[in-house]
């Protein structure tokens, strides 16, 4: 049975605010409590929540908005634009959490406008998280991650902001998949994941890598843009991509980079996971 690995957990807090070693692990973990804090708008990021609950001795809670946003994603934009604009951002209900009384909260949203959701904005400005071990989880279209780590770090500058976990609306089909690979690579969760190798060199486009390409991208309904130059690794699962592409003005972007994944199993499609700008 998966057992969330909370002595590594705290002991990484520990060492990271500099406080006291105790003399054995028992002594650690009772103090390990864990607070799965999260915003769900179309249900996504609340599976996610759930699974990471499934596995742990955690309290779980859910931000809702005082008026919640309905859900369909044209007046979702209109409405986000708006508050941006007005810089008010939504009112919330009261969450029922103390969080003074966590050690570490893993702290759930979509992705929007490229970082956290505004109802997360608007609850860290409510709330200190001042030593507490954060871990973000997230849902996305196409991206989203990094930015919202990064964004996270320089709004609670005295928190311990860990890497986060984060995967596409549109595979939420390998969720429990990849967010147990994780969870153990990150020490969160005991048991065994494959040693992945580095991605090779970025080389020049073969018309194999271009049409991979293609058919993982070209039905998103937004443009990701015309890939310049490719680098793979293998996996036991199949082959990852880690595409450069130029935009519509043929200017180079280096700094867009998408990753696409061709799994092994018969007839399968290659898919982007992830777009990071």
């Amino acid at each position: 049975m998966k057992k969330i690995s909370l002595f590594i957990c705290m002991c990484m807090l520990m060492v990271a605010c500099g406080g006291e070693k105790r003399e054995t692990a028992e002594s650690n973990i009772p103090q390990n409590k864990v607070l799965i804090l999260f915003y769900s708008q179309t249900g996504a990021t609340a599976a996610v929540a759930n699974q990471i609950k499934s596995y742990m001795n955690a309290d779980i809670e859910e931000i809702v908005c005082q008026e919640p946003y309905s859900g369909n994603f044209e007046a979702t934009i209109e409405r986000c634009k708006k508050e941006h604009e007005s810089g008010v951002l939504p009112a919330l209900k009261p969450i029922k959490s103390d969080v003074r009384n966590y050690d570490i909260i893993f702290l759930g949203y979509p992705i929007w406008f490229g970082t956290y959701a505004l109802p997360v904005a608007s609850l860290l400005e409510k709330i200190h998280l001042e030593g507490k071990m954060i871990v973000p989880f997230c849902t996305f279209g196409s991206g989203g991650l990094e930015s919202s780590i990064k964004d996270l770090k320089e709004q609670l500058p005295r928190s311990i902001v860990m890497d986060g976990f984060g995967i596409r609306n549109a595979r939420m089909e390998y969720m429990q998949e990849e967010l147990d690979d994780f969870l153990i690579r990150n020490g969160y969760l005991q048991g065994e994941v494959e040693e992945l190798p580095e991605f090779n060199v970025q080389d020049e486009l073969s018309e194999t890598d271009k049409n991979v390409f293609h058919q993982a991208c070209d039905d998103y309904q937004f443009p990701l843009g015309t890939p310049t130059s490719v680098s793979k690794r293998y996996t036991s699962k199949g082959t990852e991509f880690r595409f450069m592409t130029r935009d519509a003005n043929d200017a180079i972007t280096a700094k867009t980079i998408v990753y696409v994944e061709l799994r092994n199993e018969k007839g399968a499609k290659a898919e982007f996971t992830k777009v990071v700008r």
